[in-house]
């Protein structure tokens, strides 16, 4: 089992069926809780 995890909030995007556990970071999230802004880097 595979999670997609935002890399900015840490939240859960998704799930996908691997072999292995894996987690990939996405850098897109459309979460009301928070914003994302390239600056705050």
């Amino acid at each position: 089992m595979g999670t997609i995890v935002c890399q900015e909030c840490e939240a859960t995007l998704g799930y996908f069926e691997d072999e292995k556990v894996t987690v990939l970071y996405s850098s897109t999230c459309n979460c009301s809780n928070h914003k994302h802004n390239k600056e705050d880097k």
